[in-house]
């Protein structure tokens, strides 16, 4: 066994948490940043396999798990594990924010190195309750979102474990076979559980509900790992892909871009952002083909870096005005240029643009929807499919999002005030994000070679995949153009637009009363009921502690004055005789 595989990543990590809430708060920072950035040659060099396995209440269980998938998420999540702490120590975090965040690192960590289900739910559990805690440490408005992330997570979870429980009466095992999750009732419980942390559409109501309510360094975190684990997760149940997940991951590319566009609050457009983009990556995991899934994991990979970038622009401004909403912002380019060029590489990467790392791997998606997907009809004459077209209207619903984003908070008008840019270490996790998103995109090959299947290989994908081709650069550029003209075709109208509901409008007063109504129903209940049984046990004593008073009132109701015949209260003789009497018949009746 390899000295690596003794102590995963889970484990170092958790083990940092707790001495980050209780050291010094720079030594403590610098501690938390280091060791998120050791998982990144822990990741590269670990031997793949299946290690630490064991007997788990009587289960096998393996703790770690290392493939090329794993791997990925690992290296990933190391990365931006590291610049998100920085980014913490840098806009003022406590150290206690800090740990709960590092804490949640830790448990996604464990969710991705998992080698079967039973660690996988254990973790994906606990990724909820440390990313709840992370979010109610900002308190205010923060704990009332908290708690409807908490429900809707347990919510999917529990629908998870039972997908889980029916897979294991199934299978015999909580291993992974590379099968996935057994096919009917468990495999439909696992997509809506799995639907839950990914945002599937009515499902994904906590994202711009959560996201914009704590710390700015907070949301870095939180936009990074609960829905790429899921994803990952969506690959492990469904490894062939599903022609519904397929789609649901082409409407929410589009749902998700759409009302983004509707949004002013900064962090409430970037977390419908993060609908849109995992709905690429479901996409691919949907399509089922090698090309597709090495598309969505490719796209996994560089989402979390623009959109950790995105977060940090974002919060970079939150930081130094105190707005969020992009109606009281404007002109702030000239006043922050550094945290305006950060922010216009994330924002033509997340859209695309040619030259971004998200051209290069959204890319991949829509190539395999092209050349993989036949399910569904044609559209409209000619060769792509209804998915393809589903993914590249999301594409131009996001050129339209981030103009509008970009326009309003740093290009249009003038700031009314004086504010300052990123500070140093602000501007050092930015800068170093920024590089990786322009590194990708320039050199594609970097990302190919980290990828779970060779996309450049004829024996491996379907159709080799090139990113820089006529074909690529003219659609990439088509989109931004329809982007451009989208935005100022609509941004009258949209000026004008107040809050656009969504589900959660009709589900949150309707879980807030509903369970209102319930609690007072089952207390007015039990009171009736407590009531009802005072009453009776107060006649029943009173009849046998004073059965001829009660039988005289008996009969004056009745209009009888006659006296009792027989009292009714016997001697304490005859009473010792009828108990005699009746603990004999019991005896001979046992007998």
């Amino acid at each position: 066994m390899s000295t690596l595989t003794l102590l995963p990543p889970v484990v170092v990590v958790l083990v940092t948490a707790l001495l980050v809430a209780v050291l010094p708060r720079k030594p403590g920072h610098a501690l938390g940043a280091l060791v998120p950035a050791l998982a990144v040659p822990w990741s590269l060099s670990v031997p793949a396999g299946t290690h630490l396995q064991t007997s788990f209440l009587g289960f096998q269980a393996a703790f770690l798990n290392v493939d090329e998938f794993s791997r990925l998420m690992g290296l990933i999540f190391g990365i931006i594990g590291t610049v998100a702490v920085l980014y913490s120590y840098a806009s003022k975090a406590e150290s206690l924010q800090t740990a709960f965040a590092l804490s949640y690192v830790a448990t996604s960590f464990g969710a991705v190195f998992a080698g079967d289900w039973l660690s996988l739910i254990f973790f994906w559990e606990l990724m909820a309750v440390t990313s709840t805690l992370l979010v109610w440490h900002y308190r205010g408005a923060a704990v009332r979102a908290g708690f409807r992330y908490a429900l809707l997570h347990g919510i999917g979870g529990t629908l998870l474990m039972a997908a889980i429980l029916q897979h294991y009466v199934a299978q015999g095992t909580f291993l992974f076979t590379g099968d996935g999750i057994t096919a009917g009732l468990p495999a439909a419980l696992a997509a809506v559980g799995i639907g839950v942390n990914v945002g599937f559409i009515g499902l994904h109501a906590w994202l711009p509900d959560t996201y914009p309510r704590p710390h700015i360094a907070a949301s870095v975190f939180l936009c990074v790992f609960t829905t790429k684990t899921g994803v990952y997760g969506m690959y492990r149940a469904f490894p062939d892909g599903h022609v519904a997940i397929a789609y649901m991951g082409g409407g929410m590319a589009v749902f998700g871009a759409m009302f983004a566009l509707f949004q002013n609050d900064m962090r409430r457009l970037l977390s419908y952002h993060i609908q849109s983009q995992v709905g690429y990556m479901v996409a691919g995991v949907g399509i089922g083909t090698t090309l597709a899934q090495a598309g969505a994991f490719a796209h996994v990979y560089n989402h979390i870096l623009y959109k950790a970038l995105l977060f940090m622009t974002a919060g970079v401004v939150i930081y130094r005005t105190g707005n969020e909403n992009l109606k009281k912002l404007g002109g702030l380019a000239r006043e922050m240029p550094i945290t305006a060029v950060a922010f216009t590489v994330a924002a033509l990467s997340i859209a695309g643009f040619p030259g971004f790392n998200g051209f290069v791997s959204k890319g991949i998606v829509i190539a395999g929807a092209h050349y993989d997907f036949a399910a569904g009809p044609l559209t409209l004459g000619t060769d792509r499919t209804t998915l393809e077209w589903l993914l590249l209207l999301g594409g131009v619903g996001t050129f339209m999002s981030f103009i509008k984003f970009g326009y309003y908070a740093f290009f249009h008008g003038e700031y009314d005030g004086t504010v300052k840019d990123a500070n140093r270490g602000q501007t050092v996790a930015m800068v170093a994000v920024a590089v990786l998103c322009v590194a990708y995109g320039l050199l594609p090959g970097t990302l190919f070679s980290i990828l779970p299947f060779d996309v450049t290989s004829e024996s491996v994908v379907s159709h080799v995949y090139v990113t820089y081709t006529v074909d690529h650069i003219v659609e990439g550029l088509a989109l931004a153009i329809a982007g451009l003209i989208g935005f100022y075709a609509t941004k009258k109208p949209l000026s004008k637009l107040g809050r656009v509901p969504d589900v959660d409008s009709l589900y949150n007063p309707a879980v807030f009363y509903g369970m209102r109504v319930l609690v007072v129903g089952v207390t007015d209940l039990y009171a009736a009921v407590d009531r009802a049984v005072v009453r009776g046990t107060a006649v029943t004593t009173r009849v046998v502690s004073e059965p001829n008073t009660v039988v005289r009132r008996l009969q004056d109701t009745a209009g009888n004055d006659d006296s009792l015949a027989y009292p009714l209260r016997a001697g304490i003789g005859f009473s010792i005789l009828v108990l005699a009497v009746f603990v004999a018949l019991a005896l001979i009746a046992l007998s």
